[in-house]
């Protein structure tokens, strides 16, 4: 069935997504899993594993050097290296020796310093009621197809819930909160990409 390599993904949203229909998958972050799967998940630098044979590459690097939401701090973190180290990073996976990649990010400069993104998706799309515009680049991977479009919804609710993750509070776990896959999407990745690797 394959082996897929789900990069910088503690939740394992979409690992669970994968492994639910018989896909060897592995998430791999430097941080401990939330997902509740120690044992398909991979704890430690991603970079080493890149070199290893893999069938697909779903990959979430760290955004909070590229996306616009930042551009405030633009010129800070290109003068002391930060913005650099990210689209470094975020090359990695975009470079990788795989026949199949998907790389996953918000709106932010990869737009511009290498290509545009093949499809931005919104949460709505896939059955959640809110807004949050997420690119993907896609290598040999078919886009994404709307599964449970709830548009109309989503119109009817106030700008705290349509942004529900713009208004989160500040907190020590803000950043893990908006950084994790909705479960509509991470299905939409699992079913609609699986039967590539049979």
């Amino acid at each position: 069935m394959g082996k897929v390599l789900i990069a910088c993904e503690e939740s394992q949203a979409v690992t669970k997504e994968m492994r639910a229909l018989g896909v060897e998958a592995y998430s791999c972050d430097i941080e401990p899993c939330s997902g509740g799967f120690p044992e398909w998940h991979i704890q430690g630098d991603v970079t080493p594993l890149l070199e290893q044979e893999w069938d697909m590459i779903i990959a979430f690097p760290p955004c909070t050097h590229l996306a616009v939401s930042g551009a405030a701090w633009f010129k800070q973190k290109r003068k002391d290296g930060r913005q650099q180290q990210g689209i470094d990073f975020f090359m990695l996976f975009a470079n990788a020796k795989c026949q199949r990649i998907a790389i996953e990010n918000p709106v932010g400069i990869i737009s511009s310093i290498w290509r545009k993104p093949d499809q931005i998706i919104q949460p709505w799309m896939f059955g959640h009621p809110e807004s949050k515009a997420t690119c993907l680049w896609l290598k040999s991977l078919p886009k994404l197809i709307e599964t449970c479009n709830v548009k109309s919804v989503f119109d009817t609710l106030p700008k705290n819930q349509q942004q529900r993750l713009h208004y989160l509070p500040p907190s020590k776990d803000r950043a893990a909160m908006r950084s994790k896959t909705f479960p509509g999407i991470a299905k939409a990745m699992a079913e609609q990409w699986v039967s590539l690797l049979k």
